[in-house]
């Protein structure tokens, strides 16, 4: 079954966005992928994302970067970081600056479906609720 929450993952390891997206879109969900940055960055600012999965290093705007743009102007927009150089700073520094999950590489692909699905259902149970408002008025 084919979900409207709508995901874009950014990692300059082109492998990286391919295997993530395929298994996204084959749990169902509307992946884009990005090896730039920058394209994502202008990306973002084109379209409503429901979940942003982006690597931390990388050339152009890195993931802290990313991600403050996204708080800044995109509260609505979920974060997960995900990378190979992970230090208890990195995940404080990721987790206080508001991303849900900091998900060091390697990872299986399980545990981060696992999270997207949850926040998938968290934002379909917001929905709902929206709705059951709405017509209630």
């Amino acid at each position: 079954m084919k979900s409207n929450f709508r995901i874009l993952v950014i990692d300059d390891e082109k492998i990286v966005c391919d295997r993530l997206s395929m298994e996204l879109e084959r749990a169902g969900f509307e992946v884009e992928a990005f090896s730039e940055s920058g394209q994502a960055l202008q990306r973002i600012s084109a379209q409503l994302f429901d979940l942003v999965i982006t690597d931390i290093k990388m050339r152009g705007p890195n993931g802290i970067e990313i991600m403050n743009f996204i708080r800044e102007n995109y509260r609505s927009t979920h974060v997960i970081v995900i990378t190979g150089f992970a230090t208890a700073e990195t995940a404080r520094e990721v987790l206080e600056g508001g991303a849900v999950e900091f998900i060091p590489k390697p990872f299986k692909i399980s545990q981060l479906r696992e999270v997207v699905q949850r926040l998938a259902a968290e934002k379909a149970g917001e929905w709902q609720a929206h709705e059951h408002q709405s017509n209630e008025k």
